[in-house]
């Protein structure tokens, strides 16, 4: 870029370079080294996940699916036909009101809740993240988009000038032209 780095900014965004926040400058930067600023999120963000942290999100994965749910219907559905129409009443582990079935399904509840909100928090986090980044790329396009018009205007004013002086130098030849078929009308004779 032929304008320095403190000339962008105050150019385009109307603001001094010291006075803009890091992520602007860094923009600039960039702009100026003409170096892409877009980046894969993804990559980033699952790169820095623990073990625990990716387990939460794959638990958070099969306790939010469809083959979750079904499973679980299927459990709760042979629990209470096995406690009450498989087995005799004087067998069954776990007789009507399901005592121990309730506390199975509160246990579980207990432990499913914490590790969801866990894998929303880093959701949220990864938006964020994502948002930035959109923000990094949509602000350096803008840059690019009013640099180039500014380009465009600059050779519309260049191609103007040359067609001006074109023009003079034709009617210059004209009027030239015009005097040498019209003597009488010529200073001093």
């Amino acid at each position: 870029m032929a304008h320095g780095i403190k000339d962008v900014a105050s150019r385009y965004l109307q603001t001094a370079y010291d006075d803009l926040a890091e992520r602007e400058k860094l923009i600039i930067g960039r702009m100026a080294k003409r170096v892409a600023i877009s980046r894969n999120i993804n990559e980033q963000f699952h790169e820095n996940l623990t073990l625990g942290q990716r387990l939460a999100d794959k638990v958070a994965a099969f306790g939010g699916s469809w083959r979750f749910i079904l499973l679980f219907l299927a459990t709760l559905v042979a629990w209470v036909v096995l406690n009450t129409l498989a087995l005799p009443a004087t067998e069954a582990f776990d007789p009507y009101p399901f005592i121990f079935l309730n506390l199975i399904l509160s246990m579980l509840a207990a432990i499913q809740a914490p590790i969801i909100m866990m894998s929303q928090n880093r959701q949220t986090s990864k938006d964020r993240l994502a948002q930035s980044n959109d923000y990094q790329v949509n602000l350096k396009s803008e840059l690019e988009i009013m640099n180039l018009h500014e380009k465009i205007d600059q050779l519309r004013i260049g191609e103007l000038e040359k067609l001006l002086l074109q023009q003079a130098e034709a009617i210059g030849r004209m009027q030239r032209a015009l005097e040498s078929l019209n003597p009488q009308s010529q200073p001093g004779t």
